[in-house]
């Protein structure tokens, strides 16, 4: 690498990866001082003494779509393969901890998404211990002040009020985003609904939802059956009598939420093809976020990606918390994914992982792909060019961060 180089760096690599137009061999990206992109074309249409060279495959910043960054203190504590209610209950009683301790774990668990090449993220937040570590905007965040009331009415404006304070004190800048938005199906009343909807109404906005994350929030829908119910009588709540719709846990949402928003699906490891046409004929700006290391951790079980894609689904990539992972990579996720899915090519995940999770945060204004006037960050993965096929070993290298 030239140390004499202008305020522009102009960066090859053996293969640029824009995204949103075809790969580029022995291509080069100009950015200058700010990240902002101003040129991309290719090695022999400049002087290779100007030229910082690099082995392997350059890609936009990774896009995290749904992380529980306030979380991260008890990562290894929730053992992997319980089961969701099981792990729910492990997180209830076990949240609790220092202060200092859950700061100190936020901003670690950022610093470490840094590092593996994550530019934004879609975060959940129930609480407001996240909001010094987002003010500073090393990255940027759409936050999901996530409520829920248990499926009890009489309790959704408590729920308000308690999660309220996650969305009303942080302060947005340099477009960040935040959003109230509800937990999941299972677990938030009609009242709630109603009230987040109206808190919501006007400019478009992305509202997040777990959605279909174990086979007994489906079939407490269908019939009422499985395990919800008595989990809810443990901790001293019943469920509302007509809660069954004889239908999918993912119709009661729909039925409750604005089609106008870009809604954010979460999870969907028990969400059927029928699911996925019955969510894409209620709004045409619906999303559909995949936790696959998450989902192993705690369910052992991935989506149906073949109906997902046959489907024409908009795909995200999102980590969850360190409570339900061994580390915040996008790059372990699509490796996960590769491994255990072989026939989906790189430049499919890759499209997860960077411009859809863009538009779902409404973010594609400067992140997500690789285009003139962006600033999405530059990320360097050791790939062979010619074979595109992710291993274990496969490195991702933050070059420029995205501003």
């Amino acid at each position: 690498m030239n140390s004499d180089l202008t305020a522009v760096r102009k960066i090859k690599a053996d293969l640029v990866f824009p995204v949103t137009s075809p790969p580029i061999p022995q291509g080069v990206v100009s950015v200058d001082r700010s990240g902002r992109i101003i040129a991309i074309d290719q090695a022999t249409s400049h002087d290779p003494k100007t030229l910082e060279s690099y082995r392997g495959v350059l890609i936009p910043g990774f896009i995290n779509t749904h992380c529980h960054l306030e979380l991260s203190h008890m990562k290894g504590v929730a053992p992997t393969g319980t089961g969701l209610l099981s792990f729910i209950r492990t997180v209830v009683s076990q949240r609790a901890a220092d202060s200092a301790q859950i700061l100190d774990a936020i901003h670690a668990a950022e610093q470490e998404m840094i590092q593996a090449g994550i530019v934004a993220v879609g975060d959940i937040a129930n609480r407001t211990d996240t909001i010094p570590q987002k003010e500073k905007e090393n990255l940027r965040y759409y936050t999901f002040a996530e409520c829920f009331d248990f499926l009890r009415d009489d309790l959704a404006e408590k729920a308000l009020q308690d999660y309220g304070p996650a969305y009303d004190q942080l302060k947005v800048r340099k477009g960040g985003e935040k959003s109230l938005v509800p937990h999941a199906p299972y677990s938030v009343s009609p009242s709630l609904f109603r009230l987040l909807k109206e808190r919501m109404h006007g400019k478009q906005r992305t509202i997040s939802i777990h959605n279909q994350e174990t086979a007994d929030e489906n079939l407490l829908f269908l019939d009422g059956s499985g395990q919800i119910p008595s989990f809810y009588a443990d901790i001293g709540y019943t469920i509302h009598p007509d809660t069954p719709l004889g239908k999918s846990a993912i119709h009661y949402a729909m039925q409750h939420m604005d089609p106008a928003h870009r809604t954010l699906f979460v999870h969907n490891t028990q969400t059927a093809r029928s699911d996925i046409r019955a969510a894409h004929a209620w709004s045409d700006q619906v999303y559909w976020a995949t936790c696959p290391n998450a989902n192993l951790y705690i369910e052992n079980r991935l989506p149906d990606y073949k109906a997902f894609m046959e489907e024409n689904a908009r795909m995200t990539i999102g980590t969850d918390s360190l409570t339900s992972n061994w580390q915040l990579s996008i790059l372990e996720e699509m490796k996960t994914i590769q491994r255990l899915n072989s026939w989906i090519p790189f430049s499919t995940l890759l499209v997860w992982a960077t411009i859809n999770g863009a538009d779902a945060l409404g973010f594609s204004d400067r992140l997500g792909s690789l285009e003139k006037g962006k600033a999405p960050g530059l990320v360097l993965l050791d790939l062979d060019p010619d074979q595109l096929l992710l291993h274990p070993h496969t490195t991702a290298r933050l070059l420029v961060a995205h501003h």
